[in-house]
């Protein structure tokens, strides 16, 4: 990206180059799925585009815009194909969290330029993690890590002598094993991860319970308000994005092959098409506005220094597990109406409802887990989840 680009733009130019690039990526989408991972020109359409530094920090070249600007890039972006705002979403949530580590690291992941690409598998995985002087040495193996083809550095989770514990480890460090053979969000390449006797020094190894949370270092580099802000509540957010995007080119597929019907059965005349027309692009809207007034009240608090309390993280897990339910219920809702046709690979129909499923099937996305907490902690009772 130039540096002529990268003074950029207003919030709106960013959503119109993510809605200018909607017609190119179906175009690409069974490509897409063919590869497995995102196709090489789309990257470097994400790169050029600028949407990518609406995450990193302002300090290595990102842009002074706001977080809910890249949740509503990845919106755009769903609409055009899952898997690339899929790791879209991911890239740019990781390209945040780098600025919550110490400013070494910070400096080692940026020391290129702002155009880095990060993947991640958050959880322990089947690792083990052995201290020694200056750091630990890390060996295992990590299961779906989403654009890890085309990534640099890739962050891992471990459990540390205090808990579960972030680590940044250089791609060269990694092997990639190529796993990913799955029915929905097939152009994600959420590989595995392999690594053998790495040394992760002690600067690259983050305290995730801690970060915005007792630990001010990212707010005392950037001074953003998103590292006022403790990583649960924020994190998962970029996974809804994506979401929200699928259901909406759902509901515009589903019209588009409709409109100018006429007769009997699955037309523009049928009582139940208009049903389930009205209910699922209302549930779409509902979640819309959910994460719209969610983030927005995330921000305020963060603005003015204000506590998260117990009830307040277990809510905004809530949330974000709802909408990704209320997406899918919409897309649900017009795939089963959507008949025989919608069947064959050649319409996008089959596809959305496949890469919904994919996304729902995120723990942190069923209600039954990610919503479970809200219930625990309004009732009076202790949270026994991460939120």
């Amino acid at each position: 990206m130039t540096d002529e680009v990268a003074q950029v733009f207003t919030s709106e130019e960013l959503l119109r180059r993510a809605s200018d690039m909607v017609p190119v990526l179906k175009e690409r989408a069974a490509h897409t799925e063919e590869l497995r991972r995102l196709p090489d020109e789309t990257i470097r359409d994400i790169l050029a585009s600028g949407l990518l530094r609406l995450g990193v920090p302002i300090r290595f070249g990102g842009l002074a815009l706001d977080y809910g600007l890249m949740l509503e890039a990845g919106v755009e972006l769903g609409k055009g194909c899952a898997a690339t705002s899929w790791c879209y979403s991911l890239w740019s949530a990781h390209a945040w969290l780098v600025g919550y580590w110490p400013l070494e690291a910070q400096e080692q992941v940026y020391g290129d330029g702002p155009d880095v690409l990060c993947s991640s598998s958050l959880s322990p995985g089947r690792s083990t993690l052995e201290e020694i002087e200056g750091g630990f040495r890390l060996s295992g193996r990590w299961e779906f890590s989403s654009g890890c083809d085309a990534a640099t550095w890739i962050m891992l989770g471990g459990n540390g002598p205090d808990g579960l514990v972030w680590m940044l480890v250089p791609r060269s460090d990694c092997e990639i094993i190529d796993t990913w053979f799955v029915s929905g969000l097939r152009g994600t390449g959420s590989k595995d991860i392999v690594v053998k006797g790495a040394f992760v020094p002690d600067y690259r190894v983050l305290n995730m319970a801690r970060a915005g949370d007792g630990d001010r270092t990212g707010w005392e580099i950037h001074q953003q308000d998103r590292y006022r802000i403790p990583v649960p509540v924020l994190l998962g957010w970029d996974l809804v994005a994506p979401m929200i995007g699928i259901a909406l080119a759902m509901i515009d597929e589903f019209t588009n092959r409709l409109i100018g019907t006429s007769g009997t059965g699955r037309t523009a005349e049928s009582g139940s098409v208009h049903l389930r027309l009205s209910e699922a692009s209302a549930e779409v809207d509902a979640g819309r506005a959910l994460l719209r007034n969610d983030i927005r009240e995330i921000f305020e608090k963060a603005r003015h220094g204000e506590t998260f309390t117990t009830l307040d993280r277990a809510r905004f897990r809530r949330d974000k597990a709802f909408v990704t339910q209320l997406c899918l219920r919409a897309v649900n809702r017009l795939f089963d109406l959507s008949g025989g046709h919608a069947l064959f690979d050649s319409v996008a129909l089959q596809r959305y409802h496949r890469d919904a499923q994919a996304v729902a099937h995120r723990d942190g996305l069923i209600m039954d887990l990610g919503g479970l907490q809200y219930g625990r902690v309004a009732l009076g009772l202790e949270p026994d989840g991460r939120i």
